[in-house]
């Protein structure tokens, strides 16, 4: 069993910058995929990014160039830094651990474990 803490969530301001960590607990996840969900108001829970176990990254389109994961196995601990925030980018966002690509894609319906999330907020 895995257990998942985000943190490192709050409020920015437009075009400012956050980072969101996630400690894993319970056993190792250095060989699992690892990967940030997101989920606004009214909107179904969407992929942002993943790493594989080899450290090659996956992003949704709407953050290329702005949202960095990074993962560190010795401290079981996944990032996501996040650079140029914009309002849309606000949401309540997921850490996920042990979960299938599909297309280049995090695939919800395969993540094993979820973390209880960490609001981000970004105002204009």
């Amino acid at each position: 069993q895995v257990q998942l803490a985000e943190s490192g969530g709050g409020l920015v301001q437009a075009g400012g910058s956050l980072r969101v960590s996630c400690v894993a607990s319970g056993r190792t996840v250095s060989r699992q995929i690892m990967g940030w969900f997101r989920q606004a108001p009214g909107k179904e829970r969407e992929f942002v990014a993943a790493i594989t176990w080899g450290s090659r990254t996956y992003y949704i389109d709407s953050v290329k160039g702005r949202f960095t994961i990074s993962r560190d196995n010795a401290r079981n601990t996944v990032y996501l830094q996040m650079n140029s925030l914009n309002p849309e980018d606000t949401a309540v966002y997921y850490c996920a651990a042990d979960l299938l690509l599909y297309e280049g894609r995090g695939d919800a319906q395969t993540v094993r474990y979820w973390g209880q999330g960490t609001q981000v907020t970004v105002s204009s």
